[in-house]
């Protein structure tokens, strides 16, 4: 009689994502997806993970033009903005991933705007869509925000849009300082 090995259950965190994701600004004010649930309403900058094979450029490129219809040619700036390492539990039968959030910075024009989405639809396991609303926030309300990754106070805090950063990595997200929404 042969026995099939169980699979081992893979532990919290022992898989890394990464998660390529952009502060779109316009003026003073940054594009946000405002997804509303049952029971929470949360943001976060549009982006999304990288995709095997794919490298930063690509994924952050590809994630815009889903999103916000933005084609990154008509942004300026590209810099990486912030680094968040993520180690949140949450809810759901896998368990979860670590994941490095890569948060760059954009600029467009109001003329570039006018022609962004203002919905963005994120495809479910069962085929269905959640669709999320784009928001344009002013910068410094973002720290009263539910945003996630958590940028709002370092967003907020920022002197000007274009404001040079000495230090990118913003500090971890862990079930310490995180309750997942």
């Amino acid at each position: 009689m042969t026995s099939t090995p169980e699979q081992p259950t893979a532990a919290p965190f022992s898989r890394i994502k990464i998660r390529t994701g952009a502060v779109v600004f316009c003026g003073d004010e940054v594009a946000l997806i405002r997804r509303d649930r049952a029971d929470s309403t949360h943001y976060t900058p549009p982006g999304g993970n990288v995709e095997h094979g794919e490298d930063l450029e690509g994924a952050l490129a590809r994630e815009l033009q889903e999103e916000l219809g933005l084609d990154v040619g008509q942004a300026e700036g590209g810099d990486l903005l912030w680094v968040i390492d993520q180690r949140v539990t949450r809810p759901g039968p896998t368990p979860p991933p670590r994941k490095l959030h890569l948060i760059y910075r954009l600029q467009i024009t109001e003329d570039i705007r006018a022609t962004l989405a203002e919905q963005e639809l994120d495809e479910l396991p069962d085929g269905s869509y959640e669709v999320g609303l784009i928001e344009w926030v002013d910068r410094r309300k973002a720290a009263d925000l539910p945003l996630f990754p958590p940028i709002g106070p370092a967003l907020a805090a920022l002197p000007d849009p274009r404001a040079p950063i000495t230090n990118a990595a913003l500090d971890a997200v862990t079930d310490e300082n995180y309750t997942w929404v």
